[in-house]
């Protein structure tokens, strides 16, 4: 490996200025789910310029619909595209993928970015935009790093994919479609932003809906209704001391703050028609946190018990049961040991390019990696650019610098794993 460290190194520098721009480019084309086709065409075509043999194939919900790990996140069932492309190996070598969703969420409240959240602007030695962090940064280190170790005259034993997917952001159903294609390899690096710490572990995440139901009344009387709102208030009470039960029985070294390693958390919350109307039905959605090897039977079982308790103590809801439903994204647990050969590969790599021995550890937010891990039995990491807490803010920026030690690190990591030698 020390062979080319130089001409590695020497080949990424030669392209930051290209790196740049298709990151801009992928940043500004907006991909929010169902309308994905724009910037996966321009990923392809970049696939191809690399010198990939490219595949574009629609995911269709009909061919995953039985799988386990399905969720139905309620866009377009056969319309959505995933690109792989694929660079054959010489000899047999290890293979990997490189794998990047395109899918983003909103932009929110657009008067709260500084700049058009699809300006993809270059200021402060960062890139702005949706995405930018989350992760079409991360993808384009991963396409650059092979462009840098053909540039640097490396040749690669195993082969080399990089899965451009959807529906990441909702459920996985891209990186399951490419999956059940038989699209696999010997290892995964997930390309999501990590800091650039190596997590081969994952907490799940699920997303549930609870219904709370009340009494309609005229708000002057509301001595004769019963609020949805109020009773809300109760389970949100239980659902905050559940949460704090549940992380005081489990621990691990891996994640910075063992209290919140699977949070519960709400984010909608709807109640009521009428400002003077005692309300009579409430919604809120919300995530569920998963702990890595927990079960997800068990997790659901468990949260929907410590409902039917606290409403059970209450006579309105005693009697007036609330629901909880489960849907879109289901994300499970995942883990890959981190003494794993992938796992010491990549640590190695990244210590090479920093000079600093990597931070291993786990990511509480569900990702990709548990379908590697969990159903297709490969071995995956995440490991990429950007600060996730950026990640769905208002703007959302990447740090160049961090690109291209993101994409010299994946290129050291192509030559180490798959097993590099001079063409």
């Amino acid at each position: 490996m020390t062979l080319y460290e130089n001409e590695i190194a020497d080949a990424v520098g030669s392209l930051e200025g290209e790196i740049v721009s298709f990151v801009q480019e992928l940043v500004r084309t907006p991909s929010l789910p169902d309308q994905e086709h724009e910037v996966q065409n321009g990923v392809a075509e970049k696939l191809k310029q690399c010198g990939a043999e490219v595949v574009q194939f629609p995911v269709r919900f009909d061919e995953v619909r039985g799988h386990p790990a399905f969720s139905d996140d309620g866009f377009s069932s056969d319309e959505r595209v995933d690109v792989v492309g694929r660079w054959k190996g010489t000899d047999g070598g290890t293979s990997v993928i490189l794998n990047g969703h395109v899918d983003v969420v909103s932009p929110g409240e657009e008067s709260l970015w500084e700049d058009s959240p699809w300006s993809g602007i270059e200021k402060y030695g960062r890139i702005f935009g949706r995405g930018s962090c989350d992760m079409k940064s991360g993808l384009a280190a991963g396409i650059f790093a092979v462009k840098a170790v053909t540039k640097a005259g490396v040749s690669l034993k195993g082969d080399v994919s990089v899965h451009s997917v959807i529906g990441e952001e909702s459920g996985g159903v891209g990186t399951l479609a490419a999956l059940n294609r038989g699209y696999t390899a010997d290892g995964a690096i997930i390309l999501e932003p990590t800091s650039l710490a190596i997590c081969p572990i994952q907490s799940g995440a699920l997303t549930f809906r609870l219904t709370v139901k009340g009494k309609a009344t005229h708000a002057a009387m509301k001595w004769d209704g019963v609020s949805a709102v109020e009773k809300f208030a109760l389970l949100l009470s239980a659902v905050k001391e559940f949460e704090q039960q549940r992380h005081g029985e489990y621990s691990s070294k891996y994640f910075d703050d063992p209290n919140h390693v699977a949070p519960i958390s709400f984010g909608t919350v709807q109640g009521g028609e009428w400002h003077s109307t005692v309300p009579e039905k409430l919604v809120a959605e919300g995530r569920f946190g998963v702990f890595p090897g927990e079960s997800v039977t068990k997790a659901k079982d468990d949260f929907e018990e410590m409902i039917a308790t606290a409403a059970a103590a209450d006579p309105w809801m005693r009697e007036i049961q609330p629901s909880v439903k489960w849907f879109e994204g289901q994300f499970e647990s995942g883990k890959t040991p981190v003494d794993h050969p992938l796992v010491e590969t990549l640590s190695r790599c990244h210590e090479m390019v920093t000079g600093n021995k990597s931070k291993i550890g786990g990511v509480t937010y569900g990702s990709d990696l548990r379908l590697f891990t969990n159903h297709a039995k490969m071995p995956a990491v995440l490991y990429g650019p950007g600060d996730v807490r950026l990640a769905h803010a208002a703007n959302e920026y990447i740090e160049i610098e961090e690109i291209f030690t993101a994409t010299k690190v994946l290129a050291y990591m192509l030559a180490d794993w798959c097993g590099g030698e001079s063409r």
